[in-house]
This record gives C-alpha cells, structure tokens and sequence, in this order.
C-alpha cells in the first residue's frame, strides 16, 4: 500500500485534509479513525518508515481514515467564528466521516485525543461503534474527586517542558526514550514537530487540552471500549488510562510496558495485535512482519588487541568516537541503526546502493581514530520485531559475511552484486564459501575502489565526520 492521496473534506468556506488507507483489495472492514488529537501532519507521518509500516499494519484490517484538524497540517486554518477548538475539532471530523462515507467508525485517539474523542461521542453516538484510547486520558489535571491527574505544579511543569523542547531533538528523545539513539528518527520527529505547530501555538493548545474533563462522558457510553495504558510513561501515566476503562459500562484495560508516548516503537505488536482483535472480533495471527532490506554490518579489527594495549578508559573514549562516526554516516546515507553493541554495528538501508557508500565513507572516516574496521553486506527479507529489533536468515547471512571481509574491505554477498549489476559499483570475486549454519555454498564480492574523482560520499561528509573527533 503506497501513501494515499490527500483529500479535502468541505467544511463551510474551509477544507479539512484527510486520507483513507486500506484494505486491501477484496477484504471487508470496518471504517477506523486514527488520530494524535490536536497536532498532526499527514505528509510528514509517512516519512518514517516505522511510522508508514505501523499504518499499512492497522490498514491491513481496516479502512484507516486520518485527517488534520483545521489549524494545523495541510488543513485550512481554524475559523474566527466564536467556536471552541473543541467545537472545531469535532466539526471537522464530522465534516470527514461525511466526505469519506463512513456512517459509522472505531475511534482511535492517542496523545491528547482523549476527551476529544469523548465529547465527540457525546454529540454524535451513532456515528461511533467503538471507542480505543491509546496512551491518553479523559481528564489530564488533577480534580478533588480525580488523584489520577497530574497536579497544577506538574501539570505546568511538562507545558513549560513542552513549550521549551518543542522542534529539538532533547525532547522527541524525552517523548519517545526507545529511539534516543536513533538519530534518524529524533530527526524526523522533530521535523514533524515543526511542520505541526510553532511552541507557542502548541503551549496555546496545551493549555486549553489540560483544563478539559471528559469525564462525565464515560458512564453513558454504550459501545465497546479499550483503553491502552503504556506503564512507566509520565506525561499521560497507566492510572488515567486505567481511569478510562474503570468508569465505562464494559470498558477493558490493558497494560503496555514501556515508556514511549507513542505507539508505533516499543510494544508496538502487542498494541496491533490488541487493535486488531478489537477491531474485527478475531484474535489475529502472530505471523512476524517481513520486510525486504540492506543489511550492512560493520566490526573493529583486532579491537581485543587494542583494548590490551590502551587501557579500558582510552578504549572506550576511542569507541565512543567510533560510535558517533559510525551512527552520523548511517543517518546520511537514509539508514536506521538497528544494534551498536561492543565494536560491532548493524544498520539497515532501503537500497544497497547506498549502503556501500556508507562503508565506503566510514572506512577513510576512522583514519584519524587509527582504527580499522571491516564491513559486509547481504540484502534479503527480515522480520521486524518489538522495540526496532530484526530477525531472519538473512539476518545471520549477513554476520557470515562479514566474518570473511578483510581491514579496509567491503564484502558482499552475491545477491547483493546481482542486485546491482550494471550499476557504478565494480566487484572482484573473493571466493565460495561455506557459511556456518547456512545452507549451500556462497560465493562472496569485494567492492572495488572507486576510480579517481568519482562521487561515492554525500557532500562533505568525510569532513563532518571526521569533524566528530574535534
């Protein structure tokens, strides 16, 4: 399922963006509304690759409908009419059922969606056949018959975080800790940021989301109701979410570990699997999701060596450095860093055009570090698992192969060299091998030096590489 298109639902004189996704072709399913509440960006979601996969997942059982609100993303702006943002927000994704031809959808609300999605059933109950509210609330302060909130002081406290984070990378790492060495993502998360809103439109916002109390909303509702709670997160903690499925006529609650605010990182089978069997009445199968990807592994030579000869201090500042190179040379070549565990590394790309560049780049990189390192590359399906992880034989391909590249040597496997053959990469044979634990016999490829003067690095990256030692 590629991007969808972005329509435009009729609203008076306004446009409200929105986009449908799913299913696929011949597959019934109910309508589902995905939203993260106030803030949102359609474009910019799909720019994740994580964040485009956990769509097509939840479109692969439903017809997924998603907007941006009046006032933000690709949407007109709110009108000057008296109207709360409340009031608006409700307006518009009623505007979007209209447009879409939903009668009826499943409510999915995360973030600040909570008593959003409640006053929305309020007004219009026979327009919802189901409520889930993922990581949210339906009261974010403290009330006197209300502990669950968070007090005046706390509550002031995460909007003053929120109003000084906003767009910066410290914050999308405190929003989301499971990717804080993911220099990828902090990246794209803090470009969507910036795309939804400016910090000050978003304390605005803020201000007027916490002092909303849904509550009384919950003892009326008469459909079916789940309630994620993620269990160490702060802003939005596991007792409001609780809250929500204690006081709703057959509510259920189910606990997420973790601590992202969002939910397409940590636990995010669990979370499908749950959305899932909610949505379409039937427990889905567990069948890993599989992926076609790069895969570029890179180890220090004699590392064990080095470490005898430095002492652990000098070792693992000399490792850090390595780390840094390593990771910025990932992220410049569109990579994401799966594992950076002791002098090794694994990353994957979309193409291994891109992923021998990256090797290319970081072999000269480490020059000034005095330190060698070898890289192998194998394409081939893997399986995505919670947390960012990856599995499959291609996995355990690639660590073969790289167990035969020599200092200075990018070694690839064939299927990698067929892929691009014909292409600007040159190869040189380097035998037939046996890879331990893997069937049949692998012929293995160097890839040549380029020639003189040919482009291999992304503008200046050697320099800001080598530019992380200074």
């Amino acid at each position: 399922m590629d991007q969808p298109d972005t329509q435009f639902a009729p609203r008076g004189d306004d446009r409200v963006a929105y986009q449908l996704l799913g299913p696929p072709p011949g597959v019934s399913a109910r309508d589902l509304v995905l939203t993260t509440g106030v803030w949102s960006h359609l474009d910019i979601f799909w720019e994740e690759p994580t964040s485009a996969r956990w769509m097509r997942r939840v479109a692969g059982f439903s017809r997924l409908i998603r907007f941006d609100r009046r006032g933000c993303g690709l949407s007109d702006p709110r009108p000057l009419d008296g109207g709360t943002m409340v009031d608006h927000w409700i307006e518009d994704l009623l505007a979007v059922l209209d447009a879409a031809g939903s009668e009826q959808a499943v409510l999915l609300g995360t973030i600040d969606a909570g008593p959003l999605l409640l006053e929305f059933y309020a007004r219009y109950p026979a327009r919802v056949s189901g409520l889930i509210f993922v990581f949210t609330s339906a009261c974010f302060a403290q009330r006197p018959d209300y502990p669950e909130g968070h007090p005046q002081a706390v509550g002031d406290a995460l909007i003053e975080m929120v109003a000084q984070g906003w767009g910066r990378t410290e914050f999308a790492a405190t929003f989301d800790p499971s990717q804080a060495d993911n220099p990828a993502a902090l990246k794209w998360y803090t470009k969507l940021h910036r795309a939804m809103a400016s910090p000050r439109a978003v304390v605005e916002n803020l201000q007027i989301s916490a002092s909303l109390d849904a509550r009384h909303v919950l003892p009326t509702i008469t459909v079916p109701l789940l309630s994620l709670g993620r269990r160490d997160l702060a802003i939005f903690p596991a007792a409001q979410s609780r809250y929500i499925a204690e006081h709703a006529p057959g509510g259920r609650y189910l606990e997420i570990p973790g601590r992202d605010a969002d939910m397409i990182w940590e636990g995010t089978d669990e979370i499908v699997a749950a959305i899932e069997e909610f949505v379409t009445g039937q427990k889905p199968l567990q069948v890993p999701e599989r992926v076609l990807a790069t895969l570029l592994f890179t180890d220090i030579v004699d590392s064990t060596k080095q470490l005898a000869k430095l002492g652990d201090a000098a070792w693992r500042e000399k490792l850090d450095q390595h780390d840094r190179i390593v990771r910025d040379a990932i992220s410049s070549y569109g990579g994401r860093l799966v594992d950076a565990a002791g002098d090794g590394t694994l990353a994957t790309f979309g193409t291994p055009g891109k992923a021998i560049d990256c090797a290319r780049a970081l072999h000269p990189a480490m020059d000034a570090l005095k330190i060698e390192i070898r890289t192998g590359l194998h394409i081939g399906e893997i399986e995505l698992r919670e947390e960012g992880r990856i599995g499959g034989m291609a996995v355990h391909i690639g660590a073969r192969v790289l167990g035969y590249a020599e200092a200075g040597e990018v070694l690839v496997s064939r299927t990698v060299r067929d892929v691009l053959i014909g292409g600007r990469f040159e190869f040189s044979e380097r035998g037939v091998h046996t890879l331990k634990g893997v069937p049949s016999k692998w012929p293995l490829y160097a890839v040549d030096e380029p020639e003189t003067g040919e482009e291999t690095e992304a503008p200046g990256l050697r320099e800001r590489l080598r530019s992380r030692l200074r």
